[in-house]
């Protein structure tokens, strides 16, 4: 029985918490991004094949060399100092694809040490004697150099230098708001619009609103499909909304799917419990909140487009306008609402 038609179709033919700096706290999944998100891990884009020899080079000597920085790492409990510069270059290494077009990849260090700036001064490392760490849940994925010559293989030379020049030639370009570092998250792929933060995580910031995103087909993995049986819903929803009645007819467990403009589903009803797009994207382990479901004699079948939570920065769009020749101030310009780029001094 199909239950709902996609808003996401409509979203293409009309066209991923933290704190809200400093008064506003939300938790982001996370990216990302990345952020990511960095996008809640969904920011995070799967290592590239094959590939390096030699470490990658450290960007040229400027701001971002001249800042250390504290990193935990996550699985050993070990804090090791660094540059920011070292650092960034870890970071985009994990967060985007090396094979990108280099103003994707210079808006990606833009992000990721403007989220890194945002990060640090929260101050949420400071009871373990760090600033940053490694886990792409909590601050942004995180790739040291002899993993990203296993991952990269015979282009791990190219890779590297590619990425230390994106690096380098944003030296410490900044992504302010109000003269604050703006929380920039970033997400993997989106439909034709970013969505706002407050249909994500409740709360809005003037510089996360739903703007247009240029990917589409050439994005892996662009459209993905999940099925679960009925059995498995209701095991999934026991577990986290034992209150949803899940007798009867399966057909009619999950109702009153309603879409927001970006395409994205705004909420929907499962046993009669509401619940929002992302926290369904959640239960059921999908891609994204671009979904359409259907009930037939497989059970549930959730078609899904994009990936990631959709706030901020897509980066299969900071790529497609790289490829369109926008330079990556123009892509965080775009992305990031009434944003000031700024050279940091603080």
């Amino acid at each position: 029985m199909f239950l709902q038609n996609c808003g996401c179709a409509l979203a293409r033919r009309a066209m991923g918490l933290g704190a809200v700096l400093g008064a506003l706290a939300l938790v982001l999944p996370l990216l990302v991004f990345g952020l990511g998100e960095g996008e809640e891990s969904e920011a995070v884009l799967p290592p590239e094949p094959t590939p390096v020899s030699s470490p990658a080079p450290s960007p040229a000597a400027g701001w971002d060399a001249a800042q250390t920085v504290r990193v935990l790492h996550a699985q050993t409990g070990g804090v090791e100092k660094m540059t920011m510069a070292d650092y960034l270059s870890r970071v985009v290494s994990a967060e985007m694809p090396a094979s990108f077009q280099p103003e994707a990849l210079r808006a990606q260090a833009v992000c990721a040490r403007t989220y890194s700036l945002w990060k640090m001064r929260a101050g949420s490392h400071g009871a373990d004697g760090a600033d940053l760490c490694d886990d792409s849940g909590c601050c942004q994925a995180y790739l040291a150099p002899e993993e990203a010559q296993q991952n990269w293989g015979e282009n791990a030379q190219a890779y590297g230098e590619k990425i230390a020049a994106a690096v380098a030639d944003t030296d410490g370009q900044v992504l302010t708001y109000e003269g604050e570092p703006i929380q920039a998250v970033f997400f993997s792929s989106s439909t034709s619009a970013t969505e706002d933060a407050a249909q994500v995580w409740g709360a809005s910031l003037p510089y996360l609103v739903s703007v247009s995103s240029p990917e589409g087909e050439e994005v892996p993995n662009y459209h993905s499909t999940v099925t679960l049986t009925a059995d498995q819903v209701r095991e999934l929803a026991a577990g986290q909304y034992p209150q949803a009645d899940l007798s009867g007819d399966p057909s009619g467990w999950i109702s009153a799917v309603s879409y927001n403009a970006s395409g994205r589903v705004a909420s929907l009803k499962l046993g009669g419990v509401e619940m929002s797009g992302g926290a369904a994207r959640s239960l059921f382990g999908l891609r994204s909140a671009c979904f359409q479901v259907e009930y037939g004699a497989d059970g549930f079948t959730f078609s899904v487009t994009g990936y990631g939570h959709g706030v901020g920065m897509s980066q299969y769009g900071a790529n497609a306008m790289a490829g369109e020749g926008k330079s990556w101030r123009d892509i965080v310009t775009h992305y990031y609402t009434g944003v000031t780029i700024t050279s940091w001094s603080g």
